[in-house]
C-alpha cells in the first residue's frame, strides 16, 4: 500500500523582510571589508611544507617557532567504512592501540606521558581513524613522547583483558545510544540514506556486532590499514625543516610499508523519498531531514557551504531558525549542515519540536528548503554569512592544536596546501547564482530521507511515499541500527 506522506504537502514560506535603507549600503562596505580581511589572512595562513617519508607516508609540516610545543597527529584511511561485516572493529582497533604497546601496559603508556606532561589522544570516525600527541619540544620529554606514539602505532600488544574491557565500554556506549532519540534517529538516518554503502553503519557498530568481534580480528585490521603508506603525518611545533623529517621518519620507520586502503564506492542516489517513524517514549519529535550532499574537494563545495550558511547554518540568523522558530515557534533550535566526507557525506537538517507539532515543523523545513532552492540567497543574505565566515576564520587557526587538524584534513582528503591560503579568498567569490545554482543542481527536495523520533501524534500517517509503510522500529531494535 502506498501511503500519502503529509510531510510532502507543499506549502508557500512567506517571504523576507524587505531590504532597510541602511543593508543598502551593505555591499560597499563589505567590500571594503573583504578586502582588508583577506589582506589580514593571507599574512596569518600557515605556510604548509609537505613530503613523503622513505616508508611511504605522506608529511604536511608547519613550523611554529615560539611556542616550545609540538601538535602532531598521524591519520589512518581506517574508519568505520573499513570495517565490512563487523561493525564497530575500526573502533575496537584503535582503542586498543593505547591499551598497551611495545613493553608498555595501558597504566605504563599513562604514566609515561604524564611525567613529561604530554598528551596521548585517539580516536575513529567513518572515513578515518587516528592517533595524537601534544609534548614540549625539549629533546628529554619529546623522545618520551615520540617513543611512545611510535609504539601504539606499531606495536600495539592486544592483550585479551584489555580487548574484553575495551568491548564492554563499547557495548555500555551501545546500551546508552539506545535509549538517546538523538542517537537513534542519527542511526536510522544514515542507514536510510547508505543502505549497504559503508557509511550506512554506525562507528560502534551495533551490540550483536561487537559482541561477535574478536581480539584476531583486530589484529588483522591493524596490520592491513596501520601502514605507512596509508598514513598521513601532520605536525605543527617549534621544529625546523630538518627536525621534522626526522621525527616522520621515526614514526612510519616501523610501520610496514604495505599499501593505501582501496577506494570506496560511491553511495547509490535515493531513488524517492523515505519517511520513517520510531516510537520512542519522549515528549519531542527528533526530526532528521536530509540525502546524501557532497565529497571532500568538491567543485561546489564552496557554494554549497556558504550557501548553507544563510540557510540552516548560522544559527539564530539562519533563514531555517527564521522560518522555523521565530515565526512560528515550532522549535527552540533547528540547522542544517553539509558534512563532505571521502565520499558524499550527508546533507541533514535536524529539529526538536513538540510531538504534536513535528508535522509542521516537517512541512516549514521543507518549503523552507523549496524556496531556498528555487530563489537562493540575496545579496544582502549572502554578504552576511561571507563576513560572519571570513571574519570567525582567523579563530579556527588560532591554535597549533587546530591547525594540525586542519593539516591532517588537507593531507587525508588530497586537498590543494593552499586551502588555508586561499578559503576566505574563495568564500567571499561566491555569488547568490552560484549558490542557487549548486542547491538546485545537488538537493531534491523530493528525494529525501525523513526520520523522525518521538511518539507519533494520532492523527498522523507515516511510511514511504514510494513503497510500502514502513513497520515502527520499537527503541531496542532502532538502537541496534
Amino acid at each position: 500500500m502506498v501511503v500519502k506522506s503529509p510531510y510532502y504537502a507543499t506549502r508557500p514560506v512567506s517571504g523576507r523582510l524587505p531590504a532597510t535603507p541602511c543593508l543598502r549600503l551593505v555591499p560597499r562596505l563589505t567590500l571594503l571589508l573583504a578586502l582588508l580581511l583577506l589582506s589580514a589572512v593571507l599574512q596569518a595562513a600557515p605556510q604548509i611544507q609537505s613530503w613523503t617519508t622513505s616508508k611511504g607516508s605522506k608529511v604536511l609540516f608547519v613550523p611554529a617557532p615560539g611556542l616550545p610545543m609540538l601538535d602532531l597527529r598521524v591519520v589512518f584511511d581506517a574508519g568505520s567504512a573499513r570495517d565490512g561485516d563487523r561493525p564497530g572493529l575500526a573502533l575496537i582497533t584503535n582503542a586498543m592501540l593505547t591499551e598497551a604497546a611495545g613493553p608498555w601496559s595501558a597504566d605504563e603508556l599513562a604514566e609515561r606521558m604524564e611525567f613529561v606532561g604530554a598528551d596521548l589522544s585517539n580516536g575513529a570516525l567513518r572515513d578515518m581513524a587516528w592517533v595524537s600527541i601534544r609534548s614540549l619540544t625539549d629533546p628529554s620529554v619529546l623522545e618520551v613522547s615520540l617513543s611512545t606514539l611510535a609504539a601504539t602505532l606499531a606495536q600495539p600488544a592486544f592483550i585479551e583483558k584489555d580487548f574484553e574491557r575495551m568491548r564492554s565500554s563499547i557495548l555500555a556506549t551501545l546500551q546508552r545510544e539506545q535509549e538517546n532519540p538523538a542517537d537513534i534517529a542519527s542511526k536510522a538516518f544514515y542507514q536510510a540514506i547508505y543502505g549497504d554503502h559503508p557509511y550506512a553503519s554506525n562507528t560502534t557498530g551495533t551490540t550483536a556486532s561487537v559482541q561477535a568481534l574478536s581480539l584476531e580480528q583486530a589484529r588483522a585490521f591493524h596490520r592491513a590499514y596501520y601502514v605507512a603508506r596509508n598514513a598521513v603525518i601532520a605536525m605543527v611545533g617549534d621544529l625546523s625543516n630538518a627536525q621534522a623529517r626526522q621525527i616522520a621518519e621515526q614514526i612510519s620507520q616501523d610501520l610496514p610499508a604495505g599499501q593505501a586502503a582501496p577506494a570506496l564506492p560511491a553511495p547509490k542516489p535515493l531513488s524517492g523519498p523515505l519517511v520513517r517513524h520510531i516510537e520512542h517514549p519522549s515528549s519531542q519529535t527528533h526530526i532528521y531531514l536530509g540525502q546524501p550532499g557532497m565529497q571532500r574537494g568538491d567543485a561546489d563545495y564552496f557554494p554549497l557551504y556558504v550557501g548553507n550558511h544563510v540557510f540552516g547554518g548560522s544559527g539564530l540568523v539562519s533563514i531555517l531558525s527564521e522560518e522555523v522558530r521565530e515565526k512560528r515557534g515550532l522549535s527552540y533550535s533547528v540547522s542544517s549542515y553539509f558534512l563532505p566526507m571521502r565520499q558524499p557525506g550527508p546533507f541533514r537538517m535536524n529539529a526538536q519540536t513538540r510531538n504534536s507539532q513535528a508535522e509542521e515543523a516537517v512541512r516549514v523545513m521543507l518549503d523552507a528548503l523549496r524556496e531556498f532552492r528555487q530563489r537562493g540567497p540575496t545579496a544582502e543574505e549572502l554578504e552576511a554569512s561571507q563576513r560572519n565566515i571570513s571574519g570567525g576564520f582567523p579563530l579556527t587557526i588560532a591554535s597549533n592544536k587546530k591547525i594540525v587538524e586542519y593539516l591532517a584534513m588537507i593531507g587525508f582528503y588530497d586537498l590543494p596546501l593552499d586551502y588555508l591560503d586561499r578559503l576566505v579568498e574563495r568564500v567571499l567569490a561566491v555569488t547568490p547564482e552560484q549558490v542557487r545554482e549548486a542547491f538546485m543542481r545537488r538537493l531534491d527536495p523530493e528525494r529525501l530521507v525523513l526520520i523522525t523520533v518521538g511518539q507519533k501524534a494520532a492523527s498522523s500517517e507515516g511510511g514511504s511515499v514510494d513503497g510500502p509503510a514502513d513497520k515502527p522500529v520499537d527503541e531496542q531494535a532502532a538502537g541496534q541500527r
